[in-house]
């Protein structure tokens, strides 16, 4: 994000001596991205953040994409999917391209090691479920809701409370923003912004780890998994201050922008990376022209893919779909609603449907292993009958 924030003890100024009590040097760390250019933060370690006494390649990470097929709307039920595993190793993935992989994981056991994603920034979508996420720059708590975005690089651990736990995963192979047009050039949030500043929330705590033995970083990067065991732990950080850090945004903190006619999906974007958006659509007023349509006109993704997934309520253009449901309309067609959605919302005044709406701009491609969760009817679901 871009806005400074410092949390535990630092020196005066950076790249300076920070000694311990016993004399000896904390370990500083610079941690930024593209190069030297892009927001950083420095971290102040007990040992120094290299010191790994055994590392193992683990194996490829494996997505086994379909061959291309009819060019097809598709509907996914995710609640098909088998809860296994941890927040990590449990992750089953359904769309992906060379931006950015999709996927789910209900987790029913707690990580015992590390993780760290060296391709790109991550963003955990809360379907239900709490716990919290432990990481090199402090511990986040998360709820239902929660928007938990996790810059590149960084060592983090998820530990879900006791019960049921649903997320939707994003991982990128770049970063992850706010839209570029709700700031201003110093990066600070604008007044027309659907959130603000205030809606964000790093880390609170810094638990600071100097426990010795041995400690598993799972670490993904080029393709590959790896493993890297060091013998201190992880999080030794004492302090740290910069721009980068996790933190988290509540969906329902997104202030909805309405209109006297339909606004177009931009209007809900939430977050951006290379060649993609991130949207919420969350409860909202409807349009209040006296004749307005407030269902979506049909419309062509000329150059993009629509990838929606269903939280809760009821989607006010679609039929069919339920809780956890994920439909994917590629470009090259046209797509919008189901048959009578659009007769239907004359009149309405407001909706309590809660989605998460990826667009990107190049296309996607389905996992196998998806078609086992698929809806093999959807395609052919705008027939009047």
């Amino acid at each position: 994000m871009p806005f400074y924030k410092r949390l535990g003890e630092i020196p005066r100024k950076r790249h300076t001596v920070f000694k311990k009590e016993d004399g000896s040097l904390y370990r500083e760390q610079v941690m930024g991205t593209k190069g030297f250019s892009g927001l950083q933060s420095i971290l102040y370690h007990h040992n120094p953040p290299t010191a790994m006494v055994e590392s193992t390649l683990l194996g490829k990470v494996e997505l086994n994409y379909e061959e291309q097929a009819a060019l097809i709307p598709r509907h996914f039920y995710t609640s098909k999917l088998t809860k296994k595993n941890d927040p990590v190793a449990g992750r089953e993935y359904i769309l992906g391209n060379e931006d950015l992989t999709i996927g789910i994981v209900q987790p029913t056991e707690a990580m015992d090691y590390f993780y760290r994603n060296s391709d790109g920034d991550e963003v955990l979508f809360v379907h239900y479920g709490s716990g919290k996420v432990e990481t090199i720059f402090g511990t986040l708590p998360y709820r239902p809701g929660d928007y938990i975005v996790i810059p590149v690089g960084t060592i983090y651990k998820v530990t879900p409370d006791p019960g049921e736990s649903k997320f939707l995963v994003i991982e990128t192979t770049s970063w992850i923003t706010t839209p570029k047009r709700y700031r201003n050039h110093f990066g600070q949030l604008l007044e027309h912004s659907p959130f603000c500043e205030r809606d964000f929330h790093g880390p609170e705590t810094l638990d600071t780890h100097i426990e010795s033995g041995e400690f598993e970083v799972r670490t993904k990067s080029r393709g590959h998994m790896h493993s890297h065991v060091y013998g201190h732990h992880p999080l030794d950080v004492v302090g740290w201050d910069g721009y980068l850090f996790p933190y988290t945004f509540n969906v329902e903190d997104f202030e909805p922008i309405t209109g006297r006619i339909h606004q177009p999906p931009p209007v809900h974007q939430t977050f951006e990376g290379n060649n993609f958006v991130i949207c919420s659509f969350v409860p909202r007023l409807y349009d209040y022209h006296p004749d307005a349509i407030p269902a979506p006109y049909y419309h062509s993704n000329i150059d993009s893919d629509e990838v929606l997934y269903y939280v809760e309520g009821n989607f006010m253009s679609r039929k069919g779909v339920e809780l956890g449901s994920i439909t994917l309309h590629p470009s090259g067609i046209p797509h919008g609603p189901h048959p009578g959605k659009i007769e239907a919302s004359i009149g309405k005044k407001e909706t309590l449907e809660l989605a998460v709406m990826i667009d990107t701009f190049r296309p996607l491609k389905v996992l196998k292993n998806a078609h086992d969760i698929e809806d093999k009817d959807y395609k052919y679901s705008w027939i009047t009958k």
